[in-house]
């Protein structure tokens, strides 16, 4: 792709000021709050193998960063724990969460990949990511999987158990039941459900809303009879952030006490329960085949599903029509020691004001250049700062 003779315009704007476009997805409003507010566009890739070392991540530097990216299926020992804590740790720091699976098959395969197996990736990623290879069907396979997976998570289930005592009859000695009712309503919210995984959860599929199980497996016993009842109440709404403008506004330009941006966090509160989908539409290493065909494609397939693609990874801005108001992510960044270009594997560096100020970029994508410091949070911090100075000099306020 030609890169543009003039800047999107979105790309001279605060992220306050993107923020109240109405007509963005509510993960994108959400982020570029959250953005202005913690005055940080820094994502750091947390590629580790333990459940342990990515929840000492997440953290170490959940309080410098506004997204965490994860490769789940390099953890060895993903399982319900690993996903409450991140979300745990998500919600007290206040980041989104980004699982980098690339998906890039048909959309039948795609929606069992998000939904099922045991990363339950719709579950508890806010973002995820794609090729376009298969096609853009691909897209709305996808949204359709995420939305149906949060139907099927925020859902209130009311049980009705009638059971009962046995008595001896007087006629033959046999013994039957007595039945005293007893009603029991539980309450099952979005967390509950993806930490303590139910036999009805385990059994839903992507193509319809969660199908009532049966409490148990029989309904009689010898002496004793039960039968069982459930009712399920689906109330999914994607929620609209809180937006605190003024402090958005004034946080965003660097002013105000640490206890105005405490307010405006809690004003903005944790990530909404919605889901959304950057497309993988340029690449950072060397030899790549995402040609500039490719990439404009991913582009006019985004512009087609906007109110679930959220943005691409890619190594420019990719917005050009007036209306575009994607977000753009950009990996193989590192603020590496002076002739430090890459890593002898193929990935080539970039420094934040190369990425952000010359090329557009808006949230800077660090893995190794913080995973391997000695003090994470204290080099969290550094590639923090020097994004958000190249993202003013952008906009001009500095």
């Amino acid at each position: 792709m030609a890169r543009k003779s003039s800047p999107h315009p979105a790309t001279t704007m605060p992220f306050s000021a993107r923020a109240e476009d109405e007509s963005l997805p509510t993960l994108t409003t959400y982020l570029l709050s959250l953005i202005s507010i913690k005055r940080s566009n820094l994502c750091v890739s947390a590629d580790v193998h333990t459940t342990q070392e990515l929840l000492a991540v997440a953290e170490e530097v959940g309080d410098y960063i506004c997204v965490l990216k994860t490769h789940a299926d390099l953890v060895d020992d993903f399982s319900a724990k690993t996903i409450r804590g991140l979300r745990e740790i998500s919600e007290r720091k206040q980041f989104l969460l980004f699982e980098d699976r690339k998906f890039g098959d048909i959309g039948n395969t795609v929606q069992a990949q998000y939904t099922r197996g045991p990363l339950q990736i719709a579950t508890w990623a806010h973002l995820t990511n794609a090729h376009l290879l298969p096609g853009p069907s691909l897209i709305p396979a996808l949204q359709i999987a995420a939305e149906e997976a949060l139907i099927s998570l925020n859902h209130s289930m009311e049980t009705t158990i009638s059971t009962g005592t046995p008595r001896t009859s007087l006629e033959d000695g046999s013994r039957d039941p007595i039945h005293f009712d007893i009603t029991t309503t539980t309450s099952m919210s979005t967390e509950e459900a993806v930490a303590e995984p139910s036999s009805a959860s385990s059994t839903n599929t992507p193509s319809g809303p969660p199908t009532p199980q049966p409490i148990f497996e029989h309904t009689r016993r010898r002496g004793r009879e039960a039968s069982a009842t459930t009712t399920i109440s689906q109330t999914f709404e994607p929620t609209s952030p809180r937006h605190p403008a003024s402090l958005i506004h004034t946080l965003s330009m660097g002013e105000g006490e640490p206890t105005v941006k405490a307010k405006a966090l809690e004003e903005l509160g944790p990530p909404p329960h919605a889901r959304g989908l950057l497309l993988l539409a340029q690449m950072s290493s060397e030899g790549n085949l995402a040609t500039p065909q490719y990439t404009q494609a991913c582009v006019d397939a985004a512009r087609s599903y906007k109110d679930f693609v959220v943005g691409f990874i890619a190594q420019e801005s990719l917005n050009q029509a007036k209306d575009d108001a994607f977000l753009s992510f950009a990996p193989g960044i590192n603020l590496a020691p002076e002739g430090g270009k890459g890593d002898g594997k193929g990935q080539k560096w970039r420094g934040p004001s190369e990425v952000i100020g010359r090329d557009g970029i808006d949230i800077v994508i660090v893995g190794r250049g913080i995973l391997g410091a000695e003090d994470r949070a204290k080099e969290a911090r550094r590639y923090r700062d020097a994004s958000w100075e190249a993202y003013e000099t952008r906009i001009g306020r500095r």
